[in-house]
């Protein structure tokens, strides 16, 4: 199973509109968005095409395709425009025998086991990192922070390959 994972597009209608253009082109199954959907929050800059209501419409196109976990910057007014959930603070996926959870980053660590992968987004930074489970970040889609590109994490049969939203391959990692 493909699964295209991004985070934090903070209302940008530009970069919005490459992730999309990427996942069509990896031809991923599932949209995983890890929250801050469509603010840019009190602490960063306004992202290049800054237009939430632009950013809800062009998600709708996809929306069977979304599973999606609330950020810090993503409230209930939030809900009430974009056309798929975005209620929780974690999420689960089952893919290719691995156990994926999926929260923002901003909340406390669920009990993980060894094996279990944990995607998060939030620092802006891409992070992959063994804890006796694997935590993986793909950065942000608008605002990336400490030199990092804007990019995402394609999960492609058991591997995470981690990428620009060119679709550049970086780095990768075999799930555990």
């Amino acid at each position: 199973m493909k699964l295209l994972i991004a985070s934090d597009i903070h209302g940008s209608a530009k970069h919005c509109k490459r992730m999309l253009e990427a996942f069509s082109r990896e031809g991923a199954e599932k949209l995983l968005l890890l929250g801050d959907i469509l603010y840019h929050g009190p602490r960063n800059p306004l992202p290049d095409e800054y237009s939430p209501p632009k950013v809800s419409e062009m998600l709708s196109a996809v929306k069977d395709k979304i599973l999606c976990v609330r950020g810090n910057c993503d409230g209930e007014v939030d809900q009430m425009v974009l056309p798929f959930p975005v209620l929780s603070d974690y999420a689960a996926v089952y893919a290719d025998g691995v156990n994926i959870y999926l929260s923002h980053g901003h909340r406390a660590v669920p009990p993980l086991q060894s094996g279990d992968v944990y995607l998060t987004g939030h620092t802006h930074v891409p992070l992959k990192e063994n804890c006796g489970y694997l935590h993986l970040n793909p950065g942000s889609v608008s605002l990336p922070k400490e030199n990092s590109e804007r990019g995402y994490i394609l999960f492609d049969s058991g591997t995470f390959y981690f990428k620009t939203l060119d679709g550049k391959i970086y780095d990768e990692i075999k799930s555990l």
